[in-house]
């Protein structure tokens, strides 16, 4: 069943069904919502109003990771991320920092934050050991190439085996590095065309088989312009809706939503209806 109990830089969490990541980026070119949360107080009263509904997380990120984003400089995201995370220090609410840099790991996880979120999977040495040594648990994803270039022709032998063999050889490896816990995620849109998306959704059950809880961020990205016509970015929430509800019954313990209280809801519901344990 979707829902955990793990330990994050002391914090004893648990929850049952499955949980929402919050999205806030204080970027001025994510896809989505590039700019929106640049001032400090835009970004603190989106990350409050996602806890209040309900989010179990709040996952900051000062590099847009879109498809062809141009890479940010270490100094540059710190300088984004590191007011947000200390002002939201000492709140009631769990706080995710979304980067691929050793350095600015470790300065959001110095600034407050309790879990690094690293779309580069944790490939690079430094990052674990900045997660070892602080104690901190790291949610892992699988992407093919790196964001300037991802989606120019990836290709894969057999998507699904690839995927979960990198997922779970990197978990292992951060284990024995001293990481204390791990989620998966698949990284839908990061490097894969719309039939190897489709290919890890369906997938996902056996992601889930491999024991630690799985992670899955659909929202508003681009397979659901190609499957429903949808060209506008923040005009996606239904179809990221559909895509996050089949990631639940299929063992999801979390869901990256830009739409946080929208997300809670539908959870919930879905939750009741199905006679499962409806997330807290």
């Amino acid at each position: 069943m979707p829902g955990a109990q793990r330990t994050a830089r002391g914090w004893q969490v648990r929850w049952s069904g499955t949980a929402v990541m919050g999205i806030l980026n204080i970027t001025p070119d994510s896809f989505s919502d590039g700019g929106r949360h640049l001032a400090l107080d835009a970004a603190l009263g989106a990350a409050r109003a996602m806890r209040e509904a309900g989010a179990l997380l709040v996952d900051v990120g000062g590099e847009s990771t879109r498809p062809g984003a141009a890479p940010v400089p270490a100094a540059e995201e710190i300088d984004r991320v590191r007011p947000v995370l200390r002002a939201l220090r000492g709140a009631d609410m769990l706080l995710s920092v979304d980067t691929m840099k050793p350095e600015v790991a470790q300065a959001a996880l110095d600034a407050g934050a309790h879990l690094v979120n690293d779309v580069g999977g944790l490939r690079d040495p430094e990052m674990r050991a900045v997660c070892a040594q602080a104690g901190a648990p790291a949610c892992l994803m699988h992407m093919q190439g790196e964001p300037r270039t991802m989606q120019r022709a990836p290709q894969y032998s057999d998507v699904v085996a690839e995927v979960h063999g990198f997922l779970a050889a990197q978990a292992a490896q951060a284990h024995a590095d001293g990481v204390p816990d791990v989620l998966l995620d698949p990284g839908l849109g990061f490097g894969k065309t719309l039939e190897h998306n489709l290919a890890l959704l369906r997938a996902l059950p056996a992601l889930v088989a491999l024991g630690y809880p799985v992670l899955v961020g659909a929202s508003r990205k681009r397979l659901i312009d190609t499957l429903a016509g949808v060209p506008l970015a923040t005009a996606r929430d239904p179809g990221t809706l559909a895509l996050h509800l089949h990631a639940a019954r299929a063992g999801a313990a979390v869901v990256r939503a830009h739409a946080a209280a929208e997300h809670v809801q539908a959870l919930r519901v879905q939750a009741a209806l199905a006679g499962g344990p409806v997330s807290t």
